[in-house]
């Protein structure tokens, strides 16, 4: 599928459900993807990527930008504390935020580097042991503390279970975050992306149904 196909579709998912047109950002996910097919898309305009690791978006992000102008890059892997500093160096936007010392981290690498990245919460609607994310009864806590350090948090994100209805966690999440007052929802990803639209994600995160799957590694 290529990016003009996404693009249509998820156009045609706001008027179906009354979102006001563009108001779906779509996140290019790039993570394990060879440069080639990442230029490819880059050459076509799109200019919102998403990576998982900072030691591969470092490696492959300062090239592009020297080259493309306006890049928008996403953090959507988890977050180590000895990659902060780095992190919040290159990406523009962080959409794992999952506990009270990394945002600590957060503000303290603020004030020595005078920028932060915007944030998402991951939330764990699922309630995964597996995976990273804050608990939904824990939202309102975190929220409040996050404000307190004066984070710039302007949303939650969230991966459903796989064997799960994708539509009820994307609307628990818009739930909380509307009785959080935040704008912002990452939700949905290849599979699910239209159905998050009509919970009213903000940002949806779509790798290979743009890109093709990635390359195996050679043994």
């Amino acid at each position: 599928m290529s990016l003009s196909e996404i693009q249509s579709r998820i156009a045609d998912e706001e008027r179906r459900v009354g979102r006001a047109a563009g108001s779906t950002q779509l996140i290019a996910v790039s993570k394990k993807q060879p440069n080639d097919r990442v230029e490819a898309v880059l050459k076509e305009g799109h200019r919102v990527f998403g990576e998982n690791q900072v030691q591969e978006a470092a490696g492959k992000w300062p090239e592009f930008r020297d080259r493309y102008d306006n890049v928008e890059l996403h953090l959507l892997g988890p977050l180590q504390s000895n990659k902060t500093r780095q992190a919040m160096e290159l990406f523009d936007v962080i959409h794992t935020l999952d506990r009270l010392k990394l945002a600590k981290r957060f503000g303290m690498i603020r004030d020595e580097i005078g920028k932060c990245p915007d944030i998402f919460i991951q939330v764990n609607t699922g309630a995964e042991e597996q995976k990273a994310g804050i608990s939904p009864d824990e939202v309102e806590a975190f929220v409040t503390e996050c404000r307190a350090l004066d984070l710039p948090v302007i949303g939650l994100m969230c991966i459903p279970p796989v064997d799960e209805e994708p539509s009820l966690h994307f609307a628990l999440l818009a739930k909380l975050a509307k009785s959080n007052g935040l704008e912002n929802l990452s939700m949905g990803m290849s599979g699910d992306f239209e159905r998050a639209i009509a919970q009213g994600a903000t940002h949806v995160r779509v790798g290979s149904a743009i890109f093709g799957e990635r390359p195996t590694p050679a043994q």
